[in-house]
């Protein structure tokens, strides 16, 4: 074998060892970051909460009480546990008629706190929005000429325009009101409001628009195709398949 064909086979056998590697990593990064923020996020949580465990229950108390002096065992995601449980007692508490009027009695109290009601008010109409039990969602996902014309954004449509914003917008078409988030963090963005004939409706489901935001474009979703089989497939699960259209009506 010639030195250039020697220098060549181990060029070919580097390039193979670095797209294995490459490959590899493609593989084991979300997984790993995946556990590393679930194990973080529950050291978080119970850091949080085990202070306000009674001494004498607390993990370690017990496995020395039981295995000695030395026993050490952290048993992590017990705060997580007790929060979880927590946060079920104070939400069937709430529902409740005393607990419906302890909390009107405690917002009336915070609303006369001037700094303490602006902060309460902000937070908890937060949460009301992100935890609400209801099935509200973006409705569907869109193109919108945006920052200026010609260059088109991925947003979601909320809701129709009512009210005010609707009757002030001038002219007669119907105006809707549309997400448009960030990339990568889709958890921020800014509110339009368009009229609907400026906003292009997309067929891909919003979940798969989100995908698409989050990678920065470089997921993209299955051809139409595959989201009408998806579809089918989905409502033969729930016993609604449509029928199968025949080649003339094709």
């Amino acid at each position: 074998m010639s030195d250039e064909q020697d220098h060549s086979h181990r060029r070919g056998i580097l390039a193979r060892l670095r797209a294995n590697f490459l490959t590899g990593l493609v593989v084991i990064l979300p997984i790993a970051l995946t556990l590393y923020l679930i194990w973080s996020v529950t050291g978080l949580i119970d850091s949080w909460v085990l202070p306000f465990v009674p001494y004498s229950y607390r993990p370690e108390v017990f496995m020395r009480r039981y295995f000695g002096p030395g026993a050490e065992l952290p048993i992590r995601g017990l705060g997580v546990i007790i929060f979880l449980v927590f946060t079920v007692v104070v939400g069937w508490l709430a529902k409740g008629l005393i607990g419906r009027s302890v909390i009107r009695r405690a917002e009336r109290l915070v609303d006369r706190m001037p700094v303490v009601r602006s902060v309460y008010s902000g937070v908890k109409q937060i949460a009301e929005t992100v935890f609400a039990q209801s099935e509200k969602s973006f409705e569907k996902s869109c193109l919108v000429e945006y920052p200026r014309k010609g260059i088109w954004a991925i947003g979601f449509v909320s809701t129709a325009a009512k009210g005010e914003i609707q009757e002030k917008v001038p002219g007669d078409e119907q105006i809707l009101s549309v997400f448009l988030p960030t990339t990568p963090n889709p958890t921020s963005g800014f509110l339009l409001y368009l009229p609907a004939s400026e906003v292009v409706m997309l067929d891909m489901t919003v979940e798969d628009a989100a995908k698409l935001i989050i990678s920065a474009g470089l997921v993209y979703p299955p051809p139409r195709q595959q989201l009408e089989e998806r579809g089918r497939e989905a409502a033969r699960r729930r016993g609604k398949a449509p029928e199968p259209k025949s080649e003339e009506e094709l």
